[in-house]
């Protein structure tokens, strides 16, 4: 069995094709003490991974709990209804909660693992490519409000990530391209080397060739780790993440969170604003552009979403900014790009919704 494990301040990201074996002794190294296990799982996740779970842990008293994953369950209600169940089962501080799923499952488990009794173990089983290459890293927990994305929520790492590398082959390409626009993400803000990498084997990437694709969720994890190790509290550093993000989640709260946008094609879509107006401000060449433009064309993934790049569309999502949990005052902050690898300071491009509005006409 070959894996990666990729070490962290305060937990491991262990990466690969059954990885999943190593859950037993992650949880006698980690929670030594643990008597209950309650399993949050997405329940679309193929049986036959519950049905290895549930073997490899028969020592423990297990209670599963299937949810189906969406934003729009992501919120306090569906929190108060699992602690609720927890403190019906008496669970310890000792005991463990797993998230099963993609980022929604990982950021709510997480969340309700941060605030029952203060603290419950939490381990973290990402089955979707944008949680194991961006969700489950860094330690961001949180539910949704009818004001924004993930606007309450607590910073709380797990005792371990697990990347189990076979759930990917359940997914719809869909969901694969998703999980690849935060890969791309990386790449652009922080690794030029990478990018380059990218323009060669993102088709191999999204086909699931393993050696390409574990070295991808490898180097990806390593970049963010890079900005997350040394602003956990996303202070300064971390915030230069959220490149394409501001328009993105503007766009998908615009949307209700439905299914005719996902999180990864909004961040393909916000990425490509966030750079088309780098260009237009003088902060990136021409030259910068077309590359992201024609690594983005050679792949299709604007493919169904140019409806979200028209102007009326993007004009309609902007005053979801208002309510964006990074806003220190009445200006929402940018991050754009200056050449591939190197972002502008956060903090140094806030502007009020009457000047983003501005901003957009003048793209167009």
């Amino acid at each position: 069995m070959k894996i990666n494990r990729l070490k962290t301040k305060d937990y491991s990201i262990v990466i690969g094709k059954n990885s999943l074996l190593t859950l037993t002794s992650e949880i006698k190294n980690h929670c030594p003490k643990c008597k209950k296990i309650a399993v949050i799982i997405d329940k679309n996740i193929p049986k036959k991974f519950l049905t290895k779970i549930k073997k490899s842990l028969k020592k423990y008293k297990i209670f599963i709990f299937f949810v189906s994953s969406s934003e729009k369950i992501k919120n306090f209600n569906q929190t108060k209804i699992f602690i609720n169940k927890l403190l019906k089962l008496n669970f310890n501080r000792t005991d463990l909660l797993i998230g099963i799923g993609g980022g929604i499952i990982g950021d709510m488990t997480g969340f309700v693992s941060s605030i029952y009794k203060r603290g419950i173990n939490f381990i973290n089983l990402p089955s979707t490519l944008l949680a194991q290459v961006d969700s489950c890293i860094g330690g961001k927990t949180g539910v949704n409000s009818k004001y924004g994305k993930n606007l309450i929520g607590s910073f709380y790492n797990p005792k371990v990530v697990i990347s189990e590398t076979e759930f990917l082959k359940s997914l719809p390409r869909r969901e694969i391209i998703c999980g690849y626009a935060e890969i791309l993400k990386h790449a652009i803000i922080y690794d030029k080397k990478f990018f380059n990498f990218l323009k060669v084997n993102t088709n191999n990437i999204l086909s699931l060739e393993n050696k390409i694709l574990i070295k991808s969720i490898n180097t990806s994890c390593k970049i963010k780790l890079k900005f997350t190790e040394k602003d956990f509290k996303e202070k300064d550093l971390r915030m230069k993440l959220n490149f394409g993000h501001t328009f993105a989640h503007a766009l998908e709260i615009q949307n209700r969170y439905s299914n005719k946008l996902n999180h990864g094609e909004a961040v393909l879509v916000g990425m490509f604003l966030a750079t088309k107006i780098s260009k237009l401000k003088n902060l990136c060449s021409e030259y910068t552009y077309n590359q992201i433009e024609n690594l983005y064309n050679k792949n299709s993934l604007l493919k169904n979403l140019s409806k979200y790049l028209k102007k009326n569309e993007i004009l309609k999502s902007i005053k979801f900014m208002k309510n964006d949990k990074k806003k220190e005052d009445d200006k929402v902050s940018f991050i754009f790009l200056n050449s591939i690898g190197k972002t502008t300071i956060p903090g140094n491009y806030k502007y009020k919704i009457s000047q983003v509005e501005s901003l957009i006409k003048n793209l167009f």
